[in-house]
């Protein structure tokens, strides 16, 4: 937009107005068209290709999952394999998998609704069942591929990073075996946050202490302080036996009761209290290792005895809406005598 200011004189004569006379200057505007570029056009939106629908939906990272599942070309029939953790609303998932060009496969599973069965029936959600989950999927894949007997893990939980080098690499477990190496896989966190002391790292050193070899470091385990740069192995052994569950049931125990029996009433009926946490996980982890094994899938048996109701037909269909009406018809009749 271009703003002239002009004077007239007492004679009409238009004469440039001075500092004095601005205030008094008729304004006279003068607009100028601008020029807009279209800038998305057909051509634009003939070429525009929508993301694909996993990433749409907001479940698949596949800049992520690119660098975990592509090998090099040179090395043939040698996937990488991906230790996978997800949650949902009640329990923990561990799958160690690997990527083929059809889609992936599962090597071995374990889910948190199987830790009842080792004597966890409350909290299968929390980082102490995230660990447990983890060492159940370590164990039954090492079983499965015959390496149970070589790399036991950490049976002593400190929550300390164990590493071993041999020579210029570096290996996440105690010793390293002459003849076989350790089962390296890659933990694969999907669209899940990775911040210090997220419980996904519990599956990690959960898996970690059952025998893989996983790279971490303990930056993201609970315990480490980002500004001082150090790593309290206590807090993270006190976060894997459940310590922190247990500090909060006897302060609601405490301080609001009614609570308490509300938030943890699957505790109290299953005789559950705070100082029997770290028993209860201890003895979980040494049945673990006990029997990683699957449990054996019972044989399904349909019920025989049910039958299903044959179809109406018209008759009887017509036969039953008659039926209705004239049940309502008299109700009527009833209600106005």
């Amino acid at each position: 937009m271009l703003v002239l200011r002009n004077f007239r004189n007492n004679d009409g004569v238009v004469v440039g107005g001075g500092k004095g006379l601005l205030d008094c200057a008729p304004i006279i505007y003068v607009s100028i068209m601008t020029f807009t570029k279209v800038q998305k056009s057909k051509a634009y939106f003939s070429r525009y290709q929508v993301k694909l629908r996993r990433r749409r939906e907001g479940r698949t990272d596949y800049r992520q999952r690119k660098k975990l599942c592509i090998q090099a070309k040179n090395k043939y029939q040698s996937p990488k394999y991906r230790l996978v953790v997800r949650f949902t609303n009640k329990y923990v998932i561990c799958q160690i998998a690997y990527s083929l060009i059809d889609g992936d496969r599962i090597l071995a599973s374990a889910n948190s609704a199987e830790l009842p069965r080792y004597g966890l029936e409350v909290g299968l959600k929390n980082y102490a069942a995230a660990y447990c989950t983890g060492l159940l999927v370590a164990r039954r894949l090492l079983q499965k591929v015959g390496l149970d007997d070589v790399y036991e893990g950490n049976t002593e939980v400190d929550g300390e990073v164990v590493k071993t080098e041999v020579g210029k690499k570096t290996y996440y477990v105690d010793e390293v075996d002459d003849e076989k190496r350790p089962f390296r896989a890659l933990l694969d966190v999907g669209c899940r946050a990775t911040t210090t002391g997220c419980r996904i790292f519990g599956a990690l050193k959960g898996a970690a202490d059952g025998g893989l070899d996983i790279p971490h470091s303990e930056k993201r385990f609970p315990g480490y302080d980002r500004d001082a740069k150090e790593y309290d192995a206590d807090m993270h052994r006190e976060r894997i036996f459940g310590g922190h569950v247990g500090e909060y049931m006897e302060y609601l125990e405490e301080e609001d009761n009614q609570k308490y029996k509300e938030q943890f009433a699957s505790y109290i009926e299953a005789g559950v209290e705070a100082d029997g946490l770290e028993e209860l996980y201890e003895e979980v982890h040494e049945q673990i290792r006990e029997d990683p094994s699957p449990a054996e899938k019972k044989d399904y048996s349909p019920d025989k005895s049910f039958k299903r109701k044959s179809k109406l037909t018209l008759e009887e269909r017509k036969a039953r809406v008659q039926a209705k009406k004239d049940a309502k018809n008299a109700e009527l009749e009833a209600d106005d005598e």
